[in-house]
Formats: C-alpha cells, structure tokens, sequence
C-alpha cells in the first residue's frame, strides 16, 4: 500500500530529475514558508501526475513549457521548467520550435517572451543551439500550408478557412499561409508534437475551444492516441488548472464520440 511518505519520496526523486540541481531544490525556499503546499507540489504534480506513463518526459515538458508560455502568467515556472526541458532531453532547437509554433495560437508577445526566457536559460547553461532558417518558397506557401491543413485537420480545418471567405478572406488565406506553409511546414518538430503542443496551449488558454476540438482530431490524424490526448490534459490540471482539464476531457469526449459516430457510418 502507498503511503504519504513513499508518495513524497517518489516525487522528490521526479522532481529531482528534471530539476537536476545538485545545490538543492527551487521548492526549498517554499517548504520553509509553506510546507504544505511544497507537499502538494511534490506529491501531486510529480508523483501523482508527472511520473504517469502514457506520455514520455520530454513530451511533458514541451507541452509544460508551452502552456505556461501561452499563458504568460508564470515567468519564472517557464524558466524552470525550459531547464526541466533540457534535462529530460528536449533539445534546445525542439524548444526553440515550440516557441515559434507559439505565435499562432497565443501570438507573437507570448512567443517572444517565451523565446527571450530560452535564451536566458541557455546562455547560463553556455548552449549555443544550432540557428538554422527555414523559409517556404514564396510562391508556395499557400499550396504547402493547404496540404498540411487537410493532412492535419481534414474538413474541419479547411471549413474553417472557408467561413471566412465572405467577411474575412485575408485572414483565412493568413491561416493557411502563415499557419500552415510557413510554420507548420518548419522541420523542428514532428507534426504529432506540433498537434500536442497545439492541443496543450489551446487547453490551458481555454477561449479557443473549437481549434482546441479540430487539433484534438489533428492529433489523431497524425498518429496520436487518445490515451495520449488524456494524459496531456490530466497534466494541464497542474499547470492551468482542474477547469481547464476538466473542460479538455469534457471536449475529447465528445471528439471521440463524433469521430466513431463518422467511423460506423461510413
């Protein structure tokens, strides 16, 4: 039988490995103010939630990193756990990615903001990430970015762009040009970690639930699993809350119930 004290030591042990501070840890200073809640950080957020399986480290620190970036309301948590990135394995490129994918669901002040606390974090740790460019061809960004949208969201995405032919064509061209020929197009990151992380962010912001429910089948789409999709919104409980989770799960649901009505009807 687990007890307190085994739950305690196990997430200390977690905590210890993303954090991989030999000095001691960022919770120090908390346990000697408030003990309990340094308790609730170690035993819940690590023991309870973050050594699940069904996700692998890395892919929870991205999706951390990028919904605390998102939402832009806990500088240093971000900085935190960029290191608990690094540490886990996410190179310092994935992250960098990440951060880029940022500017179309939290926009450009989220991304730069993010992007400016990376550099931080590697400059200390003396990381010099490779600074490659990657530009789609002019002439085809919006023949590569209508692909990826139907590869990705099939006619959920491209109906989207096209509701906005009436009152805001511009913007729907936008989407697939900028959203899709330019960003999703970066090499960087799978497009199954792009669709997680899009999924992590939309979450966590909780105003955009209709992109939330399309990535949500993109997720699929590109070779994810549902069990995955429960595991990310379960750590979303950690880090932006049990109303957020909660209205995740309560989304896939129903994802999940459209995308098999679709399977037995067709």
């Amino acid at each position: 039988m687990t007890t307190n004290e085994d739950r305690y030591q196990r997430g200390k042990r977690v905590l210890a490995e993303v954090e991989n501070n030999p000095k001691g840890s960022v919770l120090d200073s908390v346990a000697a103010f408030c003990p309990d809640l340094e308790r609730f950080v170690v035993e819940f957020g690590y023991a309870d939630v973050f050594d699940r399986p069904g996700l692998s480290r890395p892919e929870r620190q991205l999706v951390t990193i990028t919904a605390l970036a998102a939402l832009g309301n806990a500088p240093s948590q971000l900085r935190f756990h960029i290191n608990g990135a690094l540490n886990v394995g996410c190179t310092p490129e994935e992250i960098i990615e990440a951060f880029i994918h940022l500017t179309i669901y939290a926009g450009f002040p989220a991304a730069l903001n993010a992007i400016s606390a990376a550099r931080e974090i590697f400059t200390a740790r003396k990381i010099a990430p490779v600074a490659a460019r990657h530009q789609t061809d002019a002439a085809a960004r919006f023949d590569t970015g209508s692909k990826l949208l139907e590869k990705i969201d099939g006619k959920g995405g491209t109906a989207v762009v096209d509701s906005l032919a009436a009152i805001a064509p511009d913007l729907g061209r936008f989407i697939v040009e900028y959203s899709f020929g330019d960003v999703y197009a970066r090499p960087g990151l799978t497009l199954q970690k792009r669709e997680l992380v899009t999924v992590a962010m939309c979450a966590a912001l909780g105003t955009c639930v209709p992109q939330m429910r399309i990535h949500m089948v993109g997720y699929l789409n590109v070779g994810g699993a549902v069990d995955e999709l429960v595991e990310l919104l379960i750590q979303m409980a950690v880090y932006a809350g049990f109303p957020a989770a909660l209205n995740g799960l309560g989304h896939l649901r129903e994802v999940i119930a459209e995308r098999d009505r679709l399977a037995k009807a067709a």
